[in-house]
């Protein structure tokens, strides 16, 4: 019973978050406009993840996200892009106001040929 009222608490978060593609992510990240945070485990970010983004788990992000700038644009990621859904809602709801999800995550990412730093 409170699995399920924190898998829906989480998905109406999640519901409020916005996306972003990755074409947008790729300009951001040229230009150096917004903090690309990845949200994976570690595992996950070992085994490859976008050139200069932050590592943040998602369980830990209620704790480091003071660690970010607030007036800066911030891009999550995660392997398929639910998790980086709620980092985004979460992001948002914390006074972050452009926090936007990376649509498609890491999977994504890779089918478009972007450069995977291990």
């Amino acid at each position: 019973m409170i699995f399920k009222r924190f898998v829906r608490a989480a998905s109406a978060l999640a519901a409020t978050a916005q996306e972003t593609d990755v074409a947008a992510t790729v300009q951001a990240r040229a230009a150096g406009s917004a903090q690309i945070v990845d949200v994976r485990e570690p595992d996950e970010w070992a085994g490859g993840h976008i050139p200069g983004a932050l590592h943040v788990p998602l369980g830990e992000l209620s704790v480091r996200r003071a660690g970010l700038d607030p007036a800066r644009p911030v891009i999550t990621v995660c392997r398929s892009g639910k998790r980086s859904l709620t980092a985004a809602a979460e992001l948002h709801s914390a006074g972050f106001t452009d926090a936007r999800s990376m649509a498609g995550g890491m999977n994504a990412w890779v089918t478009a040929n972007q450069p995977v730093e291990r």
